[in-house]
C-alpha cells in the first residue's frame, strides 16, 4: 500500500509492473451485444480477459489507401485502421439529441447512452474509466484502439519515438509538468486534509480546470503525427483495448516514468479505474470503397 500511494503521489498512477503471468484460457461467456469479435486479437487482448474486451482490431488486416476511407474526424493509419484525430469528449443521447457533458466530471452517475465525439478545439474528457470509454466508442460506431493500433498511430510510418519525430522537443506537446502538482493544489482549495489527497482528491473537478493543466484538443498544433493525429503524447492518458487495464501516452504531468513518448504505458489500474488524468480516443475499421 505504501508503494502504491507513493507512486500515485508522483503521477496519478503506479509504475509499470512486470509482465502479467499465468493467463489461462477459459470458456467464453455470452457476450454483450456491443462487443465485437475480429480477426486480429491484439497482444494485450487474450482469451483470459473479461467479456468486455474479448478481442479488438481491424477485420480487414490491410487495404490499399486508395480503397479505404475513414470518417472526417479520423485518420487512416498504416492502411489498416481509422484512428480519431483528437482525444474524445462525451455527449449523452437524450430524446434523440446529443447533449454535451462536462469534461471535468466523473461519469459514474450519468444515466443514458454516452457517445464519444472527436473534435478539435474542445476540452477532452478526463475522469473516465476504460469501461466507460469502450461503451462511448461503441455508441459512436467505433471501439477502443488496440495497443498496437495506438502505437502505430503515435509513431507514424517512420516509427519515431514521438509523434513529431525521433527526439523530445520541449513545449511541443502538453507535457510541460507544472511546478505545483494539480491534485495537491485542488485538494487544498477544497479544504481536504492532507492525508486524503491521494485517496479522495484524484477525481476533483477542479484539477483539470487549474491553469497550465489540461489543454483543448489540438491546441498544441505541433504535437501531431504525419498522419494527422493530435496529442498522442501528453494532455491525457489514453485507454486502449485491454480489459485488465492499460493506458498509453502519458498526460500533462508525466510522459516519461512508464516509458518515453509513444512507449509510455501504465498497467497498474483495472479497467474500472478513473481519475483526472484518464482519457481516450477511438478506432474503427476503414470503409471499403467499391
Amino acid at each position: 500500500m505504501a508503494l502504491a500511494l507513493a507512486a500515485v503521489a508522483f503521477g496519478g498512477c503506479l509504475p509499470q509492473s512486470a509482465a502479467r503471468q499465468g493467463l489461462v484460457a477459459a470458456p467464453r461467456p455470452a457476450l454483450p451485444t456491443w462487443v465485437i469479435e475480429t480477426t486480429e486479437p491484439d497482444a494485450t487482448v487474450g482469451a483470459a480477459l473479461s467479456p468486455l474486451v474479448l478481442s479488438a482490431g481491424p477485420s480487414m488486416l490491410f487495404l490499399s489507401s486508395s480503397l479505404a476511407r475513414c470518417p472526417i474526424e479520423m485518420a487512416l493509419v498504416a492502411d489498416r485502421v481509422c484512428v480519431d484525430r483528437w482525444e474524445a469528449t462525451i455527449t449523452r443521447l437524450e430524446a434523440g439529441k446529443e447533449m454535451p457533458l462536462s469534461p471535468y466530471l466523473s461519469l459514474d452517475h450519468v444515466e443514458g447512452t454516452l457517445r464519444a465525439v472527436s473534435k478539435a478545439g474542445v476540452v477532452p474528457q478526463g475522469y473516465i474509466s476504460g469501461h466507460q470509454a469502450e461503451r462511448a466508442c461503441r455508441s459512436a460506431g467505433k471501439r477502443l484502439c488496440t495497443a498496437s493500433e495506438w502505437e502505430l498511430g503515435c509513431r507514424g510510418p517512420k516509427g519515431t519515438q514521438f509523434p513529431y519525430g525521433a527526439e523530445r522537443r520541449e513545449r511541443v506537446c502538453n507535457d510541460d509538468v507544472r511546478s505545483h502538482h494539480p491534485v495537491v493544489e485542488a485538494t487544498r482549495r477544497e479544504g481536504l486534509p492532507g492525508d486524503k489527497t491521494w485517496l479522495d482528491g484524484m477525481n476533483l473537478s477542479a484539477i483539470n480546470q487549474l491553469p497550465d493543466t489540461l489543454a483543448k484538443a489540438g491546441e498544441r498544433t505541433e504535437c501531431v503525427s504525419s498522419e494527422g493525429l493530435y496529442d498522442m503524447v501528453g494532455n491525457l492518458h489514453e485507454w486502449v483495448a485491454d480489459a485488465d487495464g492499460t493506458f498509453r501516452g502519458g498526460y500533462y504531468m508525466d510522459t516519461t516514468r512508464n516509458g518515453d513518448g509513444c512507449s509510455y504505458q501504465t498497467t497498474a489500474h483495472d479497467f474500472e479505474y478513473h481519475d483526472y488524468s484518464t482519457g481516450f480516443r477511438c478506432c474503427a475499421d476503414p470503409e471499403t470503397i467499391e
